[in-house]
């Protein structure tokens, strides 16, 4: 049986260029980037290479950029380092209700001890109010972390708008953009963005490996303490092959590449919504299409109970989700879809996320629309 992957926002497969990559990474570079012999200086130059393709990603100096485990540790690191560092100065944080849950917990952690965080909402489309932020922001608001688009919606928050309401208020700004990177452009300067997390594996590259982006001008502690890695903000021996791997992934992300693929992206939207529309289903979009990421979209199928409708298409060859793959075997209803349609419990049920790829070609996203077709009509057949 042929199998169709379509939850690429949990996470992509690693593109054979990368692969190369860190297999040869892991035959060749076998010193240690702090050894100061022939061996660790070779790496290091390899590592500064890296660093700096990331910077020129994000339009950031070279000195900004630390490498972690991927975006779960730089959100816990800028999170609680910044209460940390700035507890004298404030206690108020400010998110959203939508946050991925490496953001949502340690916010939830940090309000257990001591600290005020105020949960925006988000209307229909899965995006704040700028009003409502500004309402929000008070004189010992020390930060502002809301991510640059959704991992279950795909919908864009206005960052831009974002950051110039915080030029003037001394509260920081961080972003986490695990979707966008490597589809939207990110000017950290330009964005007024004081810290950004990514991960590789949302782009193509390895798992466990990503990195923080932090202004210059500020100072926050470590989360992790040992050796003097990562200019001493982030303890552990250097791990070169995925770093490597995350520069090779990163190259990819041309912008050429990326204005591509978000038009095909949207073609297969579109190529999903006229099947359901022809063919009579009743859906609807969760969020707005105009104003979310091409490569994801999330549907309500009426009637249709996502716990029913997945494991059958998964039966089938086609693997799409529900939502977070963090919360994937959680009992727990969406709580992005739970905040954008706090008064339609059905519809947060009755929805799923399809995410498309580079592996995915046109007769792949036909086969999978048909898929849904048909199994969406077994069902209402069957008076699921």
């Amino acid at each position: 049986m042929n199998r169709y992957y379509f939850d690429h926002a949990a996470t992509t497969p690693v593109a054979p260029e990368v692969i190369k990559v860190i297999t040869d990474s892991l035959t060749n570079d076998f010193g240690n980037v702090s050894s100061t012999h022939f061996f660790g200086q070779r790496e290091k130059l390899k590592l500064r290479n890296a660093r700096k393709v990331m910077a020129d990603e994000i339009h950031a100096d070279l000195n900004e950029i630390y490498f972690t485990s991927g975006a779960t540790e730089s959100n816990n690191t800028v999170i609680r380092q910044v209460a940390l560092k700035r507890a004298n100065e404030g206690r108020h944080l400010i998110t959203t209700s939508v946050e991925h849950p490496s953001v949502l917990n340690v916010m939830k952690y940090l309000s257990e001890h001591g600290y005020e965080v105020t949960f925006l909402p988000v209307n229909d489309t899965g995006a704040i109010n700028l009003n409502d932020l500004k309402n929000a922001l008070r004189p010992d608001t020390i930060l502002v972390s809301i991510m640059a688009a959704n991992n279950e919606t795909g919908s864009l928050m206005p960052i831009k708008e974002i950051g110039k309401t915080l030029k003037d208020h001394t509260a920081w700004f961080h972003v986490d953009a695990t979707q966008a990177l490597g589809i939207e452009a990110i000017d950290v300067k330009e964005l007024n963005i004081d810290f950004l997390s990514v991960s590789a594996h949302k782009i193509y590259g390895p798992k466990g490996i990503g990195f923080l982006y932090k202004n210059q001008k500020l100072v926050i502690p470590p989360l992790l303490l040992g050796g003097e890695q990562e200019n001493k903000f982030r303890a552990g021996t250097t791990n070169l092959p995925l770093i490597m791997g995350f520069e090779a992934a990163m190259k990819l992300c041309t912008p050429k590449n990326e204005q591509e693929w978000a038009i095909i992206y949207r073609e297969y939207k579109q190529i999903i919504i006229d099947e359901l529309k022809n063919s009579g289903i009743e859906f609807e979009i969760n969020g707005d299409l105009d104003h979310s990421l091409p490569q994801t979209i999330n549907l309500w199928l009426k009637d249709i109970p996502s716990q029913v409708l997945i494991p059958r298409l998964d039966l089938d060859g086609f693997a799409v989700s529900a939502g977070s793959a963090c919360t994937a075997g959680s009992a727990e209803d969406s709580h992005v879809l739970l905040a954008m349609y706090p008064d339609n419990l059905k519809r947060v049920r009755e929805s799923i996320r399809i995410s498309f790829g580079r592996d995915n070609n046109k007769n792949d996203v036909v086969k999978l629309a048909e898929e849904l077709v048909k199994q969406v009509t077994h069902l209402k057949q069957k008076g699921q």
